[in-house]
């Protein structure tokens, strides 16, 4: 808690219990921004029992719609992260709450190709080894983006997805030989289609 408040903390910069004898790194954190962020899933539900409202009839979780969550969620005090499970003392110690809307299809295509160390980046310069490009078509991020919305992961969820269709084209791609160019169209990401290989006129370890 003195963190959050502003103290001299003593750092291990190599990490405590392997290295016990180490010099501490002092830093002062009375001038730190913490910014404490998650997905505190059932927030709503939370939100939802301490305003009394409640579904009657036959309308479920399936007709509780994603604006009627958004609008919860700007409700939200911090007597609700108490409820959730946080400690009062810690909610205490962070002043501002501020919800956040989900991420959109178009968020989640920027996440995947934008940023320097992009997952799309990384699989581009895995193939990169072995002389082979790698190429996405728009219709392929935005289908990549539309799982990851489906099965509600977020951004974390881009990776396993990426993996479900490339582990077995970058195991088969490499032997042969004469590959130069591979591209991801949408069927490849929905498992309806197979990539497009695009082939040297001549093997270039021929050549």
């Amino acid at each position: 808690m003195k963190i959050f408040e502003g103290t001299v903390a003593n750092v291990p910069p190599q990490g405590g219990r392997k290295h016990p004898n180490q010099e501490f790194i002092r830093i002062d954190t009375k001038n730190i921004l913490f910014i404490c962020g998650g997905a505190f899933d059932g927030m709503e539900d939370i939100i939802r029992r301490r305003q009394g409202k409640k579904t009657i009839g036959f309308m479920g979780e399936n007709e509780q719609s994603v604006g009627e969550a958004k609008e919860l969620l700007q409700n939200v005090v911090p007597h609700d992260l108490v409820k959730f499970g946080i400690i009062p003392e810690l909610v205490g110690r962070v002043p501002v709450i501020v919800p956040l809307d989900p991420l959109d299809e178009s968020s989640l295509v920027r996440i995947l190709t934008e940023p320097k160390n992009a997952l799309v980046k990384q699989y581009q310069k895995l193939f990169s080894f072995d002389e082979i490009k790698l190429d996405f078509t728009d219709e392929a991020y935005l289908e990549i983006a539309k799982k990851a919305k489906e099965q509600n992961t977020g951004a974390r969820g881009l990776r396993a997805i990426m993996e479900g269709f490339l582990q077995k084209i970058m195991y088969e791609a490499p032997d042969r030989r004469n590959i130069q160019k591979i591209t991801i169209t949408k069927e490849v990401v929905d498992g309806t289609g197979e990539p497009e290989f695009a082939l040297y006129k001549q093997n270039p370890i021929e050549a």
